[in-house]
């Protein structure tokens, strides 16, 4: 019957006991996946010689345990129990030494023998578990082709909306030869008002609309703009025509609802020259509406209306299709009113040292976050400024698509 070492519990194979010399000779073998069989003596004198029966059943044993074993790590708990220093096979080859040569010689083939066998298992059930982890690993580690590519870090920012219209504008403009001019968000009540010909008492100059800086000493109050037109007075002071720029910037007004918010963005265009008139006009904002909402073709429509610092003046209106809650430009019978344009008025001109005798000129201007809402279909200005990461993930643009007429303005 199998037994365990009185004294310790022993991993090798040897004559007798180790710790116990007086014990009967056993094959000592690790209690894992192997069993401890006892070896009876093999004649006089000779304890522990093993006879070739025994050898083949250890070898069948160390085999099985080889085949049974199911990761690498129990396969060299095996290696070890056999093959180590102190193992069944490797203690056999130690009592060569106590052998006859005639004995040595027929017994030392066949302990070298089975070592050979039991290596070869062992390296061949090693390349059979590796090949298996491997198989695992690229089974768990699959990734899936068809799925899109993960963006890189450069490529997860987001340009806002508001940004990216203007420079979708800028884009527009630049090509026409048009300057981009810019000019403080903080104005005098002179630039803001009286050299654009708003009268005393303008309901533009009211509380209600404006926001007024507490008054200087001298009575004066400056105030934050509340149009991008003073940039064109500043631009007309500085400059001597021929001039043609666009005015882009922040604009400030009492007014708070989905359509309108205190703070919110305008662009303006100015040209002053000597033969510039209302056909010029015309065509530029026909190109930019082409241009900016990426249609073939867009009927325009141009209704008298009064601004003080146009004569005359237009609004615009511009052909629309409402569909489902959406908006599509350039067909449909349905006009939409996108901005407001005129002459410059004589009293502008002179109030920025320009002769209206000899140069002429016109503007128009339209609130950019208005036609970035008609452009992307977004249905709150508000959302515009709440910084709402969801929002800006929805509406927003890669940084890397920057926007051209040639490549597309908005292409994602």
């Amino acid at each position: 019957m199998a037994q365990r070492c009185s004294k310790r519990r022993c991993v090798t194979f040897g004559v007798g006991c180790p710790a116990d010399p007086h014990a009967p000779p056993i094959f000592i073998i690790p209690t894992g996946p192997f069993e401890r069989i006892d070896l009876p003596s093999r004649g006089a004198g000779r304890p522990g010689r093993s006879p070739m029966s025994t050898l083949e059943n250890l070898q069948s044993q160390i085999l099985a345990a080889v085949a049974e074993a199911s990761d690498e790590a129990a396969l060299e708990a095996v290696r070890v129990a056999a093959l180590g220093k102190k193992g069944s096979i490797s203690a056999l080859l130690a009592t060569l030494g106590k052998m006859s040569p005639e004995e040595r010689k027929t017994e030392g083939a066949a302990i070298n023998l089975a070592k050979t066998v039991v290596s070869d298992a062992l390296a061949a059930r090693r390349d059979i578990l590796k090949n298996a982890a491997l198989d695992a690993r690229l089974a768990s580690e699959t990734i899936d082709v068809t799925l899109p590519l993960r963006e890189t870090p450069a490529e997860q920012g987001r340009i806002h909306p508001l940004s990216q219209v203007m420079d979708e504008l800028t884009t527009i403009f630049a090509d026409m030869g048009f300057a981009i001019a810019e000019g403080p968000d903080i104005e005098t009540d002179d630039y803001n008002f009286t050299k654009l010909n708003f009268p005393e008492g303008h309901p533009a100059r009211e509380m209600h609309d404006t926001f007024y800086f507490n008054p200087k000493p001298d009575g004066s109050r400056l105030l934050l703009r509340t149009h991008t037109s003073p940039v064109q007075v500043r631009t007309m002071l500085s400059q001597k025509p021929p001039i043609r720029v666009i005015c882009p910037g922040r604009t400030y007004r009492s007014d708070s609802d989905q359509t309108h918010t205190p703070m919110f963005h305008q662009v303006e265009g100015l040209v002053i020259d000597k033969g510039s008139h209302l056909g010029h006009l015309k065509w530029i904002l026909h190109e930019f509406c082409k241009a900016f909402f990426e249609v073939d073709n867009i009927n325009m429509r141009f209704r008298p209306s009064f601004f003080p610092f146009t004569e005359p003046s237009l609004e615009v209106d511009i052909q629309c299709r409402r569909d489902k809650g959406e908006i599509r430009f350039g067909e449909g019978e349905d006009w939409l009113e996108i901005l407001g344009c005129g002459m410059v008025h004589p009293n502008v001109l002179t109030a920025c040292g320009i002769d209206p005798e000899v140069y002429q000129g016109f503007a128009w201007g339209m609130g950019i976050d208005r036609i970035a809402m008609l452009k992307y279909g977004m249905s709150d200005l508000r959302q515009l400024f709440e910084g709402d990461v969801r929002f800006l993930n929805h509406y927003g643009f890669k940084p890397l698509d920057v926007p051209t007429l040639a490549g597309g303005l908005s292409n994602p």
